[in-house]
């Protein structure tokens, strides 16, 4: 059914990675939604009346609050694929991670309810008439629930959507609550025992934790998370392949948006190529990242020397020093100047987000002293990067 839905509905459906596809994915689900809630809503509303069930027309309004989950949603994604403007210069995709944090709000609200009434029914317990009308109306929902949450993560890991992934986890939710409610309802009516208020307090508990992760996974984005390892790695494999790019170090990414990013990048060139041949080797890799990748990249040149054996050695040296205080430790723009007494080596050492000030400055004596064993006239010139991937 998704697979149809998606070839009829959505125009270039296998490019993903074009925003006016990823929003035809994200209005599909929210239309989807809507119109399986609302039929929810029509049928338990109209049964409730008929059998004067205020079970079953609450559980309806239920339904129709949970319509709400794919109309933020709708909004949010549509409102995430305008285009950039002079107030916002990187685009509105941003406004798709707000969307999902208003959906995670409405799944703990889902875990509350729940929980309130469970605790009142662990307080005050009721006994448990099974009624096979309103029973047949749990099971279809939860089918139609069920069905909903495949639907929404297919396409949310399809186009990388937090606010489609919250959406799906909302049914989720749903299925999770309502699922215990039929489960207790047999236990009760078949045995007796009384498992309906604990079940539902473990359930409410769980609910009100998802809604909190899909919080927590959404305002990473928004606050600046560390980026993501592979298209870390990508990035740098993409600048480092051309030729005329000797290698590549502090690469830091923005997020924008899903697919919206924008990172800066040195890349060091041998010094004695000329600054004209670089930097149009440089220009091509940036329009080459903003046509393939829909990435906003900005390239630093770093000058180095490939070519002398004597600094080649030095460095060589340093790497070693380097490597045996830390594995997790990389140094680069080293540069060599020498003079009549001293031999000043300059350099930037990355750490991990683990290294503090006081182990910071520990490191950089550390350096020093083995250089200067190596030979005394070595004057270290260190500046302290951080290192993004590591911890």
């Amino acid at each position: 059914m998704t697979e149809f839905l998606v070839k009829l509905f959505v125009k270039e459906y296998e490019n993903t990675k074009e925003t006016r596809v990823r929003a035809r994915y994200g209005i599909l689900s929210s239309c989807v939604g809507i119109f399986c809630n609302l039929l929810l809503f029509a049928g338990k509303w109209g049964i409730g009346v008929w059998m004067h069930s205020l079970a079953i027309t609450a559980d309806a309004l239920n339904n129709l609050s949970d319509a709400a989950s794919s109309i933020i949603s709708f909004i949010g994604v549509k409102m995430a694929s305008k285009p950039a403007d002079r107030e916002h210069p990187f685009g509105h995709g941003r406004i798709e991670y707000i969307a999902a944090l208003i959906v995670s709000f409405l799944v703990m609200e889902v875990g509350i309810n729940s929980l309130k009434s469970s605790v009142g029914k662990l307080l005050h317990p009721e006994p448990i008439v099974l009624e096979w009308i309103p029973f047949g109306l749990l099971v279809l929902s939860v089918c139609v629930k069920i069905w909903m949450f495949f639907f929404n993560r297919n396409i949310g890991r399809r186009i990388d959507s937090k606010v489609v992934l919250a959406t799906a986890a909302d049914s989720a939710g749903d299925v999770i609550v309502t699922g215990a409610t039929i489960l207790s309802a047999l236990v009760c009516h078949f045995t007796s025992l009384q498992i309906d208020a604990v079940t539902g307090i473990a359930v409410s508990a769980l609910v009100i934790w998802t809604g909190i992760r899909i919080a927590k996974d959404t305002l990473e984005p928004l606050i600046g998370q560390r980026p993501d390892p592979e298209l870390y790695h990508q990035i740098q494999e993409m600048v480092e392949s051309y030729e005329g790019i000797v290698g590549t170090h502090d690469l830091i990414i923005h997020n924008y948006g899903p697919n919206r990013s924008m990172a800066s990048i040195h890349a060091e060139v041998p010094c004695d190529v000329s600054i004209e041949t670089s930097h149009e080797i440089i220009d091509r890799i940036e329009r080459d990242a903003a046509r393939t990748r829909n990435l906003f990249l900005v390239i630093h040149m770093d000058p180095v020397e490939i070519h002398d054996e004597k600094v080649l050695a030095v460095k060589e040296k340093l790497k070693h020093v380097i490597d045996v205080l830390d594995e997790r430790l990389t140094f680069h723009d080293f540069r060599l100047v020498n003079g009549q007494e001293q031999i000043t080596l300059l350099f930037c050492v990355a750490v991990p987000f683990s290294y503090n000030r006081e182990k910071t400055d520990r490191l950089i004596q550390q350096i020093t002293r083995l250089m200067k064993e190596i030979d005394d006239r070595y004057q270290c010139v260190i500046t302290i990067d951080r290192n993004y991937l590591e911890a």
